[in-house]
Formats: structure tokens, C-alpha cells, sequence
């Protein structure tokens, strides 16, 4: 499957069960190797071992990563709707656009962690509304970065006269990314406000399909198909970065453009080193 964007490839380093000084470190070899952008996560609780072990949250970590980094584009792989206003992440957003110059590549998802909603007391609803939530966050989102007054009157937010001030570096906005494999709703407000699909973990052959049912909601809502990137995260282990490559080139093949390698504990910096020598040379942009 052809596309008409190069290939890029990512590294994600999700900052759970490690320091601080080895995430700096992680980030300097994004920078400096020559990885189109960089990724932590959004999560208050570590999704995988120990759920009682260290994290750090995402967003604060983006702007330690926009004035730690030079070059490489970075962002939240992906954000959870439902921890913040739009309202508040619009300004978050703006704010690391800035510091970084313009490099924020911004994600953003329904939220699927159960147990943190649970432990901090945040609502947690049902999918279907999740996603919905998500889809109207999108449209405030994109007012508040786009115009001088917004107005909005959605069924879970509202705006009257809101005003948000300074605008992005990158207009109209910073690149969206949106993830999630839901095909009658997601997949809908992927076809209609994002930049970049990020399809998740999962077999490639799911990834496919669930690609030609994005194109379909294109055609529905008038959209060029081809103006959205398709993204992959595959995980990386850095005794076999071998499997890590053939797995990216086989999402390459398949149209996936805009991959992302992901590096994780017991020694991140280790893995994002190896993942520099041995996966990134094999996928750089063209």
C-alpha cells in the first residue's frame, strides 16, 4: 500500500518504574540520533508491573522535554481526555508549543485506565461517552486555538465568549493525533479532526482493516483519506531489535508512515541507545 508521506520513525518512552535523569537521557538520544519526535504517556498509575511503582506525569514532562531538546518533535502518546477540561489542555498545549518552538505533536485519546480513575475519584463513564466526550473535546480544542472568541454548546462542554490568548506557534494548530481502533465512532472523529491515526498495540492485519474503515468515514465526511497519517507503536526488545525492524518495515508496507518505537524499563536508556544504532537508521525520512 503507497503513501504520499515519508517515512518517520518515533521513540516513546513511557516514564513509568524509572528516574528522571534517565527519561533527560532518553530524550538527548531522541534529539541527537535523529528521531522525527518523541512520546511519553498519560497515565497516573504504571499500566504495566508494580501499579504502586513510580510514574511522572506526562504533560509536565513536555515541557521539561520542549527547552531539554533542540530538534525533535515531541508529545503525549496519548493524552486522556477525561483528566482534563479541553479548556485547560488547550492552554497546556499552547504553553509547550511555545516553549518548544513549535515542535508539539498532540495526542489525545478517550482514557481506558479503569484503576486511576477509580483511585482519584474521577468519573469514569462508559465508553460510548468517553469517546463522545473526546469528539467534543476535539471541536473545543480547535476553537480555542484557532479563533479570537470561541462559542460552543456541546452536550459535555460549553464555551461563552472564550477568549485564549497566545495562539499556537503552528498554526492553525499543532499536528493532531488521535488513538483508538473504535470503527463507528472513533474512527469518525479521527476522520474528521486528526492529523495522524494512531492505530495502538495489536496485529497489523486488525490495524489494516480498521485503516479502510478510517477511509470510509473519509468518504463520508468529505475528507481526502490521504491527509491522514497512519501510525504504529511496536515494542521494542533490545535483545532482538531485529524483530522490532521487521515488524516496523511490515507497517510500512501496509501504508503505516508515521511508526513509534517503544523503549521501557529496567534500563530505558540502554534500550532507547540500542534503538538508535540498530532500528532508527533502517526508517529515517526519505
Amino acid at each position: 500500500m503507497s503513501s504520499p508521506h515519508p517515512v518517520r520513525l518515533g521513540l516513546e518512552a513511557p516514564p513509568q518504574h524509572c528516574r528522571i535523569d534517565e527519561l533527560r537521557a532518553v530524550w538527548r538520544i531522541a534529539d541527537e540520533a535523529g528521531f522525527a519526535h518523541v512520546w511519553g504517556f498519560d497515565h497516573f498509575a504504571p499500566i504495566a508491573g508494580d501499579v504502586r511503582g513510580d510514574v511522572f506525569e506526562g504533560w509536565s514532562l513536555l515541557a521539561a522535554m520542549a527547552v531539554a531538546t533542540q530538534r525533535v518533535r515531541i508529545g503525549v502518546m496519548v493524552t486522556g481526555n477525561t483528566y482534563r477540561h479541553p479548556g485547560v489542555l488547550a492552554k497546556m498545549a499552547v504553553t509547550v508549543d511555545h516553549l518548544s518552538g513549535g515542535r508539539l505533536e498532540f495526542g489525545l485519546g478517550a482514557a481506558w485506565a479503569e484503576v486511576e480513575h477509580i483511585m482519584l475519584g474521577l468519573p469514569f463513564p462508559p465508553v460510548g461517552e468517553r469517546i463522545r466526550r473526546m469528539g467534543e473535546a476535539l471541536v473545543v480544542l480547535k476553537k480555542l486555538w484557532t479563533e479570537e472568541t470561541a462559542d460552543f454548546d456541546g452536550r459535555y462542554y460549553a464555551l461563552r465568549g472564550a477568549v485564549a490568548g497566545p495562539k499556537p506557534v503552528q498554526r492553525p494548530h499543532p499536528p493532531i493525533w488521535v488513538g483508538g481502533g473504535g470503527e463507528k465512532v472513533t474512527l469518525r472523529y479521527v476522520a474528521r479532526h486528526a492529523d495522524v491515526w494512531n492505530a495502538g498495540g495489536g496485529e497489523l492485519e486488525t490495524a489494516v482493516r480498521k485503516s479502510g474503515v478510517l477511509d470510509d468515514h473519509c468518504a463520508a465526511v468529505g475528507r481526502d483519506p490521504g491527509e491522514i497519517r497512519r501510525s504504529r507503536p511496536v515494542q521494542l526488545d533490545p535483545r532482538d531489535p531485529a524483530a522490532a525492524v521487521e515488524e516496523l518495515e511490515r507497517s510500512v508496507q501496509a501504508g503505516f508512515t508515521e511508526n513509534v518505537v517503544s523503549v521501557k524499563s529496567p534500563d530505558i536508556r540502554a534500550a532507547a541507545e540500542i534503538a538508535a544504532a540498530d532500528v532508527l537508521p533502517r526508517f529515517a525520512a526519505g
